[in-house]
């Protein structure tokens, strides 16, 4: 009885309003990248130098390789943090927090260390020579003395997330990408430091917004509830996060190995058609920006749900995230049949490319359709904490992919890779979303 009181006073009401004050923040902050990536290029483009330009672009794909392999340092910190908050557990919460950071200073700190061997490791990859090599080599490492501070602001946007603080996710976002414009086109063009400037731009951008997260959050944080120093290094809770981290760590190494052989099959067809994929993967990539922003309201939602005991706010989150996920989806899609052609003739000027791309359109227009369920089932998978099942269904769905391209790619060629790409998208959700009400029930159920 005093457990069912408990849980009735934990139990908080799921509104469209809820789902949508988390999503829209984060969509628009995600949004702020590609406008970080254009300006950059645009401000090294205006050197009128092909090397610096190609060098700029190598060095930042390699650091966002790197980085981005450290995303379960944010998405493990907002499930740990969301069901501590559906507790009311202030003393977890600043504990949570304060394992994210160290861990993310930690493993920025040791790429900093190994920053010249995977300089080196990158430029032999790429096969990066001469002029395009030094310019490379000068955005890479002064980029990388922000990698403390980008993985920290991985840490401070999950807790944030995981909080419902979607406002403060916007806010610092847009810190961190607004200072990054500003300065590179500063110091790359008015100071005239071209790739150097844009790097000290960027560092000094996350630099910034680490600052500023740290001094939100801490200001945040009661005293009263300050966890020992033994509570956050206990066994136990940092055996759960590595494992966390761990699975969601091989999940995406296994979902970036996907994109990567899709680009490498690409290559085997040509420039023309190589081009075109890249092309049309941007309706993808912008379907990505409100999916992405829906899967963080489902993350903090589902484990509030989980962490406050209430059934009722999971399955309405559920509900609600996936009939915002499908309905945008849709309108994307829609959006992108009737726009996509004019989107074309904007992105590429070669009539070769734009009537390959055409002729690619709709595999690309359907990719937020068929990807919309993978995305949320990765935020309610991540919320929930349930990593292991998450990292076991998408190496499942990796070899379905991987089984679906030994098939129709040799007999439908581009054709066959796009079906094999929507296909691990559907692979991907469905797998995952029909464990969810047994893994639910077993969860609530040991709850009681």
């Amino acid at each position: 009885m005093d457990t069912r009181s408990n849980h009735n006073a934990l139990a908080f009401d799921v509104t469209h309003r809820l789902v949508l004050a988390i999503a829209i923040p984060m969509t628009l902050g995600f949004m702020t990248t590609p406008l970080l990536g254009l300006t950059n290029t645009a401000v090294v483009g205006r050197m009128g130098n092909a090397e610096a330009l190609a060098g700029l672009a190598i060095g930042a794909m390699l650091f966002d390789l790197i980085l981005g392999s450290f995303n379960f340092l944010r998405a493990s910190t907002t499930g740990l943090t969301a069901q501590a908050y559906g507790r009311r557990d202030q003393h977890e919460q600043q504990a949570v927090f304060a394992r994210a950071m160290i861990s993310a200073l930690g493993c920025g700190l040791a790429l900093l260390c190994l920053s010249p061997l995977l300089m080196a490791a990158g430029l032999r990859l790429m096969g990066a020579e001469g002029a395009i090599a030094e310019a490379t080599g000068t955005y890479f490492s002064i980029r990388m003395l922000a990698a403390p501070a980008a993985l920290a602001n991985y840490a401070i946007l999950g807790f944030v997330l995981g909080r419902g603080q979607g406002n403060i996710g916007l806010l610092l976002q847009a810190i961190i990408n607004g200072i990054n414009i500003l300065l590179s086109i500063y110091l790359g063009l008015t100071l005239d430091w071209g790739v150097a400037g844009v790097a000290w731009g960027t560092m000094a951008g996350e630099t910034v917004g680490a600052l500023a997260g740290l001094a939100i959050v801490l200001r945040g944080f009661g005293k009263a509830a300050r966890p020992a120093w033994s509570e956050v290094f206990s066994r136990h809770r940092l055996a759960e996060l590595f494992a966390l981290n761990r699975d969601i760590l091989i999940r995406t190494f296994v979902l970036i190995g996907a994109f990567a052989i899709m680009t490498r099959i690409g290559t085997s067809f040509g420039a023309v058609t190589l081009a075109a994929n890249a092309v049309v993967m941007n309706f993808f990539l912008l379907s990505g920006y409100y999916l992405d922003g829906l899967a963080n309201a489902a993350e903090q939602i589902i484990g509030r749900a989980i962490g406050a005991h209430y059934r009722p706010a999971f399955d309405r989150g559920l509900k609600l995230t996936t009939l915002w996920s499908f309905g945008l989806a849709a309108i994307g899609s829609a959006f992108f049949f009737l726009a996509g052609p004019w989107l074309i003739s904007v992105l590429t000027t070669s009539p070769e490319v734009r009537q390959a791309a055409e002729a690619y359109l709709p595999w690309a227009a359907v990719t937020g359709l068929t990807g919309a369920l993978a995305f949320l089932m990765d935020g309610v998978f991540i919320g929930a904490t349930w990593s292991a099942d998450m990292r076991n269904r998408m190496l499942i769905s990796f070899a379905g992919y991987l089984l679906m391209l030994a098939v129709f790619v040799p007999l439908f060629g581009n054709h066959g890779l796009w079906l094999g790409m929507n296909a691990f998208l559907l692979f991907r959700g469905i797998f995952l979303a029909t464990l969810v009400k047994s893994r639910a029930d077993q969860t609530f159920r040991a709850a009681q």
